[in-house]
């Protein structure tokens, strides 16, 4: 495993003259559990060096290229003979772009240390939003640096997880607040942008109205010159930064009045460190780096002087405020190194597993699949719907989401399939439900590509694809079928489909792939024929044209030659048959009404039967009570035994066991009773529901499903 951290263009990785984004490095990676494997490279002029593993990228001065890019190039030549799993940028957005044109598949972090709109690579929105499609992870030092980097974005970026905020953090050290000094501190660049000459004129007039305290300057500027003279005024240039701490640590008031929008302000975050009582400017980030302190909402020199006089005067608010900037202080170093820790461990693989063997916890699980709302409840009894009630009643969080209906419902002219809309609003729906699990069931028109940016925006986000028809090559629609089985693959942790896995070759092997039965519901299977008498014996309803509601016309469909020869060698049996002949299919409520008077269902599925599958006619036969009839090459005698289901091989076997049950009342009720016991009991929709979430997040309970555990 290995982490390469890219110092900003001559950023002095050095105790000498150091920069922020350096010191924020050194102290938080010295104590990282990545410490070993990570190597810093910058291009540092000063021998001594911060003591962590840093390699120094030399460049000859040339006029007519720009340094920071034949930078960049010396550390591709390096990253190409040394792969990187995690490369991380630090404030120079710009570099980004060299990187991904010459580094494929690397992950990258990058982090802001100051306003994203003034530096090259992330001023406009163009370059914001290809930021976030190649990092990982987006660090930003404030809230409001976070904010300045959305500003003008859609309101859809704002919710996403790749932007972060970590801030700097300093040591907080054990300071004896009773042996603080009277002295005013001001550290930082001696310019008008720092503040510096509104300190100065308000300093002047407190050194001069109270004689017992000082003040210590730290900085330089040598292109500003704001000279401010004192007797008590020290001002003491730039120092070594351990020197700084020390001043702050006997520093009673720390002034930081900045007139820019500072991204954060490390000045002030040390302060409070050390136990000062802090005035910051209410400028950019800077009331984020104290806990307790004095804000400025008026910045001038009159205010400062007033402010600080407060302090001066009232001992009790400036011990008060000593003391709770102490207490209360929790940017350690500690803190933030593993706050950065755990976003390298999201893509190292070293976080703990998210789910545990005993977990309870409630997911928040986005379904895309065909609801049918525009059908009116004609078409409410499927197998989505039972997968749903499942979710919902092992106590998950579930956001219905009907691909079929929306795309129907936003076709335009700018959008004549109505997918783009789909997408758009599937991608905007994550980013504000931010579900832990997306299913999806027969979603064709889903993009793989939008899969692909939910994926990489939420790393933990699991997605499962169900898929109920038919995979046999000898089947209809098997190209298309397979086609649509593995139009995603690459971004689906795992499939679950009405067959064998174990059968079908061109199962995708980076993908896991799960049999499932067609799930049982109580709310739907409400029927017990076995209760009662009923008046027909056989039932079956063919179903090609399921959306329009009628049969296809001039379709042909292999079962009717099967179903009119059973029909005309079964003699004194009643069959009720829809969708043959002429006699249109039946559905929801007459559906059910209709089988509450046959004794027996066939589950016969078109094409030759492969292990395993049928379509979800078996849910509704068996557990409604009827007898099943189902064909012995679909392996069902894996699960049930002949009490429960009757079993045939041939169009003649069939015909003679009908014959036989037909004069078996009570063999009749029998099987039935014990087929549906048995189906609700083991393949219901709460154990499929939960084999799907447990598969997928690779949870290992003690659940036993009799499909998949036999």
């Amino acid at each position: 495993m290995r982490i390469s951290i890219l110092l900003p263009f001559k950023e002095n990785f050095s105790p000498t003259y150091a920069g922020a984004v350096s010191l924020f490095i050194n102290d938080t990676l010295k104590i990282s559990k990545y410490k070993k494997n990570t190597i810093v490279y910058g291009n540092t002029s000063y021998k001594n060096n911060f003591k962590l593993n840093y390699k120094n990228i030399f460049l000859k001065k040339r006029i007519f290229q720009s340094q920071n890019r034949k930078y960049v190039e010396e550390f591709i030549k390096i990253e190409k003979e040394n792969y990187s799993d995690l490369i991380e940028l630090h404030n120079r957005p710009i570099y980004l772009n060299y990187l991904v044109n010459e580094l494929k598949n690397r992950t990258y972090i990058l982090y802001f240390h100051n306003d994203p709109l003034t530096m090259n690579g992330s001023t406009t929105i163009t370059e914001r939003i290809f930021l976030l499609k190649n990092c990982f992870k987006i660090i930003f030092n404030s809230n409001w640096s976070k904010k300045r980097f959305l500003e003008g974005m859609k309101s859809d970026y704002i919710n996403s997880e790749k932007l972060i905020v970590i801030n700097q953090s300093a040591k907080k050290n054990k300071i004896n607040l009773k042996k603080k000094k009277k002295i005013i501190t001001f550290v930082g660049k001696l310019n008008k942008s720092k503040g510096y000459d509104l300190f100065g004129k308000a300093i002047i007039k407190i050194l001069n109205k109270y004689k017992d305290w000082e003040s210590y300057v730290v900085g330089d500027e040598p292109r500003d010159k704001l000279l401010f003279n004192h007797k008590r005024l020290n001002k003491l240039g730039f120092l070594q930064h351990n020197d700084v701490l020390n001043i702050y640590k006997k520093t009673s008031i720390a002034i930081v009045c900045s007139r820019w929008e500072e991204p954060f302000g490390r000045t002030s975050l040390e302060a409070s460190a050390n136990g000062c009582a802090v005035v910051v400017s209410d400028r950019g980030g800077l009331s984020e780096t104290i806990t307790d302190g004095v804000i400025l909402k008026k910045l001038d020199q009159q205010n400062i002087f007033k402010e600080t006089e407060k302090l001066i005067k009232n001992d009790k608010k400036r011990k008060d405020l000593q003391y709770l900037s102490l207490k209360n202080f929790y940017l350690t170093h500690n803190y933030i190194s593993n706050l950065i820790d755990k976003v390298r461990d999201e893509k190292l693989g070293h976080i703990k597993k998210f789910f545990t063997v005993n977990t309870k916890k409630s997911l928040r699980i986005l379904h895309v699949t065909n609801f049918n709302e525009r059908h009116n409840g004609r078409l409410f009894f499927n197998t989505g719907r039972r997968i749903n009630n499942g979710f919902i009643r092992l106590g998950n969080s579930v956001l219905e989401f009907s691909d079929r209906d929306i795309q129907k419902n936003y076709k335009s002219y700018s959008d004549i399939s109505g997918a783009k809309t789909l997408n758009e609003k599937l991608r905007i729906t994550c980013y504000n439900y931010k579900p832990d699990m997306i299913v999806l069931g027969h979603a064709d028109l889903i993009s793989s590509n939008v899969l692909g940016e939910l994926k990489n925006e939420y790393p933990h986000l699991k997605v499962a694809q169900w898929f109920l028809d038919p995979l046999n090559i000898n089947g209809p629609d098997y190209l298309k079928n397979k086609k649509r089985i593995l139009d995603k693959s690459k971004f689906i942790d795992a499939n679950y489909i009405t067959t064998s896995p174990d059968v079908l070759k061109f199962l995708p092997k980076s993908v896991e792939n799960f049999f499932i039965p067609n799930p049982s519901d109580p709310s739907f299977e409400t029927l017990n024929n076995f209760n009662h008498s009923c008046s027909n014996d056989v039932f079956f309803a063919l179903s090609h044209g399921v959306h329009r509601g009628t049969l296809k016309s001039r379709s042909r469909d292999d079962r009717e030659k099967f179903l009119n020869k059973l029909m005309k060698i079964s003699k004194n049996t009643k069959f009720d048959i829809y969708g043959l002949n002429n006699v249109q299919p039946i559905w929801a409520n007459q559906y059910f009404k209709t089988i509450s008077n046959s004794k027996m269902g066939l589950n016969l599925s078109r094409g030759t039967p492969i292990k395993y599958y049928s379509s979800d006619r078996l849910t509704q036969i068996t557990g409604n009570g009827l007898v099943t009839l189902i064909d012995k090459k679909t392996g069902y005698n894996d699960f049930f035994d002949d009490s429960e289901m009757v079993f045939y091989s041939n169009v003649y076997d069939l015909s003679e066991k009908i014959v036989k049950i037909n004069k078996d009342e009570k063999l009749r009720k029998s099987i039935a009773k014990k087929g549906k016991k048995k189906y609700l009991k083991y393949f219901n929709s709460n154990l499929v529901a939960e084999f799907i979430i447990n598969k997928t997040l690779q949870i290992n309970n003690k659940s036993k499903y009799l499909w998949h555990d036999k």
